[in-house]
């Protein structure tokens, strides 16, 4: 099932979610709506408000609550993605140039905090806003804390799965496990019901960041973006953790890690390092973990295709080049 065939299985569910997203972006000053709509015309894969909206109609049928939660969880998340631009200095964004790098690291802060102050808009309207909130509150302080965490690591290439687990939960399962959470608590889904949403959309965020560490190892005729990116940053994610443990010189690969800087040569060693030692393999078998710890979660669901969605937004993890 592709995105296509989501969009149009959601139909007019995804159409009022993408309309309350522009309508929420409205703004008198003229350069902020083109701003606004330069970003929504490259707006990726859009998964977390599919993801949402998916889980809401497999537990009792869409409403405003479901709409609002969803369309929040995007405006949310590519505000995240205008800060991380400015704090990465990232010049690229889904291949094409960032707000940072078009106008400055200024506009692009200011324009995330619009985005995320009009995410905090579309909830102050929900039915089940106090609990919304404290969701979306957790998730924000998640983001942040994974962010510094990763940092704090980074300089001592120190680094354990515990520690990659907790940083790739904070800054990107946390957000999906809410979209699901709240989507659930849209519809009055009973407490297990709710519970298997936010089982779900945590493993799922957990294969999705996963892969996306994958990709940092392998060559770039695979995918469609520059690799070792991560290890330029001291990043020690999953493919190099897996090699880690079985290493006889671990505490030289990660001084290594450590002198990065010092000598970036040591970029392409450890990747071919990693992939000559079952890093990769390592790190797919994880992947794969969680993938049967989401599908087994949606068990709990009514049959229905909106599952069978899910389920298969679960497994694509496993193959995606993107």
């Amino acid at each position: 099932m592709t995105g296509s065939d989501i969009i149009t299985l959601l139909g007019a569910d995804w159409t009022g979610c993408e309309d309350l997203i522009r309508k929420s972006l409205r703004s008198d000053i003229g350069l902020l709506n083109s701003i606004n709509d330069a970003s929504l015309s490259n707006s990726g894969k859009q998964l977390r408000p599919k993801l949402a909206l998916l889980t809401a109609r497999c537990l009792g049928g869409t409403n405003g609550d479901s709409l609002h939660y969803a369309a929040a969880v995007e405006l949310l998340h590519n505000a995240t993605l205008f800060h991380d631009d400015v704090a990465d200095s990232s010049s690229l964004r889904r291949g094409r140039p960032t707000l940072s790098a078009l106008m400055g690291p200024n506009a692009a802060v200011l324009v995330g905090d619009y985005w995320l102050a009009r995410a905090v808009d579309l909830i102050i309207e929900t039915t089940h806003r106090t609990d919304a909130f404290k969701m979306f509150s957790a998730t924000l302080s998640h983001l942040a804390e994974g962010e510094m965490l990763q940092l704090e690591k980074a300089s001592g290439a120190d680094t354990s799965e515990e520690d990659y687990l907790r940083i790739i939960y904070c800054k990107t399962a946390s957000l999906f496990e809410t979209a699901c959470t709240t989507a659930a608590l849209s519809v009055d889904a009973p407490k297990e019901l709710c519970y298997a949403a936010s089982r779900f959309g945590r493993a799922t965020g957990l294969a999705f960041q996963i892969r996306d560490d994958i990709f940092d190892y392998l060559d770039d005729g695979q995918i469609g973006k520059p690799v070792g990116i991560d290890l330029k940053e001291q990043k020690i994610t999953l493919p190099l953790l897996g090699v880690l443990q079985s290493a006889p010189d671990e505490a030289d690969l990660r001084a290594r890690v450590r002198d990065i800087p010092q000598h970036p040569e040591y970029v392409a060693e450890l990747r071919s390092y990693v992939c000559g030692h079952g890093g990769i393999e390592y790190a797919m078998r994880r992947l794969d973990d969680f993938i049967g710890e989401a599908l087994e979660a949606l068990e709990a669901f009514p049959a229905s295709p909106e599952r069978d969605a899910l389920a298969e937004i679960a497994r694509y993890n496993a193959i995606r080049k993107v």
